[in-house]
Formats: C-alpha cells, structure tokens, sequence
C-alpha cells in the first residue's frame, strides 16, 4: 500500500478497521481445567522483525482469568538479557486482564536476538506458561525520539509528533513508503536530506480525532530501497482516555446465598457533564438506582437480589450518556451461588 493523502493533505496510513465482539461465559473452575495457566494466554509469540539500534520495542503479552479463583503470578524470568520481562499486575480475580511486558533490549544488543520468557503461576495451583520473542537489531538505523510517544491524550483529540530518521553507510538509502494496519494515523516525510555517509528524514506522524478509546500500541512500518534489509519497525504509545469510564471495572459479588441481597457502588466519571440515561444489563436479578442530572461524576446503587436459582453470575453492565454519540462504559459483576 503506497501513502495516499487524505482531504488536509497528510497521506493516509493502513487500510480498514477490525473490531472484535466479546460474550461474558461463566466462570469455570481451574481444577476441572487442563494447563489452566495456558489458556489465558491468546498470543503466546511475537516477532520485533528488524528494529533500530536504540528503539524502544515492548509487547504486551495479555492473560485473563476466566476461572472462579483468584489467580496469582509468583514470577517471570528469561533465557536471554536480550529481553526484559515484567508484569502489569500480579493477582487477577474473575475475568481480570494483566500483561506480560517483553521490552526488547535494542540499546544493549544487535543482530538476531530471540528469548523464552517463563511466566510462573502459584495461585490457585502451580503452572508455567513459556512465551516465545524474537527479533533482528540493526545498528545503521536510529529513531530519534526512540518511539512515537502521544501520551495521555482526551477522547476526540488530535496530537502530531516529528521523528529524526538516520540511516548512517549507504547515501542511496530512501525510504520508498509507510505502512500501518491503523487508519487513524496520518504521515508526512520531508525530503531527505543527504550528507557523506549520512540519510535523514524528518517524519510527522499525525493521530486523528477519530482514534479508539484506551492503549495505543501500534507500529510503522518503513519500507526502503534497502535490498538487504528493506522494512524497519518502529513503535507507536499512548492512551486516549476515555469520555466516560465506570470504576470498578471488575465487581465481586463473592459467594452469596440463593435469596441474598447484596448492593454496590458504581463511580461514573467523564471528562465534561453528562446525564446517565440507561442501564443495560441482561440478568433481572440486578437493579439500579441512577442519579438525575449533568455532572461529571455519578454514583450509581447496583441491587442484586437472588432469585431462588443457582445460576452463577456473570455479567456485563452498560451505562450508557447522553454524551455525544451515546457514549457508553461497562464493568463486569461476577460471583458465585453457595450450594
């Protein structure tokens, strides 16, 4: 895919959007389970392909327990100092989500590099899950600042960031295109500028308004003449934050009776005043009481009354505002019903 230029100018990177529509499954037991600790794992390898000497190269690797107990994470470690592992969090309760952070060290080491990262479990029992990372170090090439860094950035804003491209050996070296798999993201390259035994390229890299809420972990693609090594990775960060959020976003109800009765509190945030105009949830045994009024910060009252039956619970809540476009948050309640 070769740069195209949008209606103000900037060519358009990547092609296309996917999303992904998650169902809430009832929570099962880790004891009825097989390698437990591997299945919360989705992606279990990742390739850095080439990178700069000095770039910054991390991947989240995601895990979610979908298992009534606690999960606990007692340590990682790695078979090569070419990748430094670390955690996000160390204890998930019911459908939690945590990362295993695979920063590869490109200031430290060059060439082809790849490592088993061992992640061990000692909660509810013990387990291992290995992950496998690899990737090729070039040291001709520099990033400078070492990542597109956008920070924290409000929903529906726009933020810009220039990066000093160097190429040091060959003054043929050009860069020929930019690709992305993110449509949100928009490009410009200034000519190159040639000095003996140097290549530099100033690059604007533009996140438009549109960009989804939460973690931005993209990355650029260079594409150069460069027959040896014709594509170099580079990262992309930051975080939009969300119009409105609802905290907690995991809800335990714990262990509750047949006919029992449990409330909860739910903080509704925005970043401008909003009404709360529905609740949505599936399950009749839950109840709202929902505050009137603009403001930034709501208190909503959850009521669970138990039924009779022992369905477990496990449920996604949808609040949705009368911001623009409807903007909605959700949270999931979990807990068990005691036999």
């Amino acid at each position: 895919m070769m740069l195209r230029p949008d209606r103000f100018g900037w060519p358009v990177l990547g092609l296309g959007l996917g999303f992904a529509m998650a169902c809430l499954t009832t929570g099962a037991s880790v004891a009825s389970a097989d390698n437990y600790a591997d299945k919360m794992f989705k992606v279990k390898s990742h390739d850095f392909r080439t990178v700069g000497r000095g770039t910054k190269s991390e991947y989240h690797f995601e895990f979610t327990n979908p298992y009534n107990e606690d999960v606990h994470v007692s340590g990682v470690r790695t078979s090569c100092g070419c990748t430094t592992p670390t955690l996000t969090k160390d204890t998930l309760k019911t459908h939690e989500t945590a990362a295993v952070v695979a920063k590869f060290n490109t200031s430290t080491f060059i060439g082809q590099k790849a490592a088993t990262v061992t992640v061990v479990f000692d909660r509810p029992k013990y387990a291992e899950v290995q992950l496998k990372v690899s990737g090729f170090i070039r040291t001709d090439i520099t990033f400078d600042p070492p990542e597109v860094a956008f920070g924290e950035v409000p929903a529906g804003a726009e933020r810009e960031r220039d990066i000093l491209i160097t190429h040091n050996g060959n003054t043929n070296w050009e860069i020929i295109d930019v690709r992305s798999h993110c449509s949100n993201l928009r490009v410009r390259l200034e000519p190159a500028q040639r000095t003996p035994g140097k290549v530099q390229y100033r690059m604007q890299v533009r996140m438009d308004s549109e960009m989804s809420e939460g973690e931005i972990r993209e990355r650029l693609t260079l594409i150069s003449n460069d027959r040896s090594f014709p594509t170099t990775e580079m990262s992309i960060s930051g975080r939009v934050r969300p119009a409105v959020s609802v905290s907690p976003a995991a809800v335990s109800l714990g262990t509750t009776q047949l006919d029992s009765k449990v409330e909860k509190k739910l903080i509704v945030r925005g970043e401008e005043p909003f009404e709360i105009k529905d609740v949505q949830c599936a399950d009749e045994r839950f109840k709202f009481e929902v505050p009137i009024g603009s403001k930034k910060l709501h208190l909503v009252k959850l009521v669970y009354s138990g039924d009779g039956t022992a369905e477990p619970i496990s449920q996604e809540i949808r609040i949705v505002t009368d911001l623009p476009g409807d903007r909605a948050a959700s949270c999931i309640v979990t807990g068990t019903i005691a036999n």
